[in-house]
Formats: C-alpha cells, structure tokens, sequence
C-alpha cells in the first residue's frame, strides 16, 4: 500500500510560502516576488518520493482584506487551515507572535490538526531572531516539531521533509507518480504573465491587474498563447503599455522566456491590455477571472 499525506502552507504575506513550496518540490510552480499577496488562490503541489506522495496546498497570505477579492483570498486560506493531515505555519524571524498568526493557531487549534512552526528566511537572520521566534511561538502553541528554513539557499528542507513525512498514512495516491501540479496549464501560463508584472511594474498597479488566457493552443512545436491583461484605471493600461509599448514588451518578454522553460518549447506569446474599472469589488469578474472558491 502507497502512503500520502496532505499539507497546508499557512501564515501571513510575503513570509515565503509559495518560495518555500517550489523548494521542496525542486520546480517552479507558484509565482514569487518581494511584494506582498503575491499569491490569490490556492495551488497544488505534488511531491513523490519512494512510496510516499506529498500534496501540498500553497495558500494566499492571510491578512485584512480591503476588496472582494482580498476577502476571496483571506476566505481561501482560512479554509485551508485545518483541511488537511498537517498544517505548516510559516513565519520570519521577528520574535514576537502577530496578532494575524494568533487568529491562525487559534483556528488550528480549533480544528485539532497537528502544526510544525516553518521558521523561513533563516538566511537573512541572526541566531538570536531566530532563538527569540521559536520561544515565542513555542509559548503560544504545541508545534510538533520546529523548523528553521531558507527557500533561497535550500537549507533546512531535507530537515523538514523528514519531519512531515512522519504524518503520511497509508492511503492510495490521489495524483500520478510524475505529476507536480494540479493547475492547468493556462493558470500557469496566466500566473507567470502576472509574476512578471509584480516584480516590473510599481507597488499597486500590478495587485489591481488580472490575466486571462483566450488562447492556448500549438501550432507544430510552438505554442501559441494570447493573454489578455486586465486593469482598473486608463491611466494603469498607459503605464503597463509604458512608452511606444516598451513595458509591455518587456513584461512579455520576460514570461515568454519563463514559459519556454516550463513547457519546454517556443512560445509565441500575445499580450492586450483592457480597462475593468474596479473589478476587484465585482464578486461576477472575480469569478469571471478565474477566482472561484470551487
């Protein structure tokens, strides 16, 4: 008999979660940049390993919405909580616990489900901030084991892949051996254009953006991808477009040299700007743009 176990990915924004995710599975399937609520839905990743199948459930930061779709997110991730095997809470090394991670060892708690603390960016800490964390966390809550990592350099992955293979259970695999995600691959291709767009454009424009694919499709050995940017004011569509469309080669530019790597072929990638004012408060386009809680 196989074994499995399913992990849910918690904690507040920009603490490193979806780089901690592509770290463990070895491959780049969650978007990552230095801003905040990067991640809006909740993402897939499996790993397998000998006769153990790990899923893990990559969630959007928890923190206090200002739109619908910051609500969609906070609802997404608190519903993650609890919804598996194992829960991991990921922090910094900032010493004391936040009022956000209460409310998640809180409803931890509540759901009765084992917790490992992920101490994360280790690499960009001194021992004392990462001693000072773990005591405080540990005062607050019965982790069953604390982990101190860095997505970036890798280290303490191994350490915590052991530590949550102690939870697996016999069970038969949900996904195939060679499989390491559930997205499809249109939500992949959209996320990787929205990536770009966070780490290019300025601090706001890029959270009141969304990307559909209309096509996706292959032609012989390329594959032909047109994706349409959605943004809420005149004034952001000029700023993405940039002058004589310079950003917004750049922008295409740069994902199509990302999706050629994940698919493993030439990518004709196609990018339009339209305006949908204040679509972030529509509760119909944000299901229209593929931000659905099924």
């Amino acid at each position: 008999m196989n074994k499995s176990v399913y992990v849910s990915i918690v904690g507040r924004p920009n603490v490193g979660k979806s780089s901690l995710l592509n770290a463990i599975l070895g491959e780049k399937i969650a978007i990552v940049s230095k801003k905040p609520q990067t991640t809006r839905t909740r993402i897939t990743g499996v790993r397998t390993d000998g006769d153990t199948q790990y899923v893990f459930l990559d969630t959007p930061g928890v923190h206090r919405p200002r739109t619908s779709l910051g609500k969609f997110m906070v609802d997404t991730a608190r519903g993650a909580i609890g919804d598996a095997d194992l829960d991991l809470l990921v922090v910094e090394p900032r010493g004391a616990v936040g009022d956000i991670e209460e409310g998640i060892l809180k409803r931890i708690a509540s759901r009765k489900v084992p917790a490992l603390l992920v101490v994360n960016k280790t690499d960009a800490a001194t021992a004392k901030q990462i001693g000072d964390t773990i005591l405080a966390y540990s005062s607050r809550f019965d982790f069953a084991a604390v982990v101190p990592t860095s997505a970036k350099t890798g280290e303490g992955i191994g350490i915590l892949m052991e530590e949550i293979s102690r939870f697996s259970r016999e069970q038969p695999w949900l996904f195939p051996e060679d499989m390491i995600t559930d997205q499809p691959e249109q939500q992949i291709a959209a996320e990787i254009v929205r990536e770009k767009m966070l780490r290019m454009l300025n601090e706001e424009i890029p959270h009141g953006t969304a990307v559909v694919i209309e096509e996706f499709s292959e032609e012989g050995e390329m594959l032909r991808i047109r994706a349409e940017i959605y943004c809420e004011r005149e004034s952001h569509k000029g700023i993405i477009i940039g002058k004589g469309g310079k950003m917004l080669k750049e922008i295409g530019s740069a994902a199509r040299a990302d999706l050629e790597r994940f698919f493993g072929c030439k990518v004709f990638l196609d990018l339009w700007v339209k305006v949908k004012e204040n679509w972030r408060d529509s509760p119909r386009l944000i299901q229209n743009f593929g931000y659905r809680k099924d």
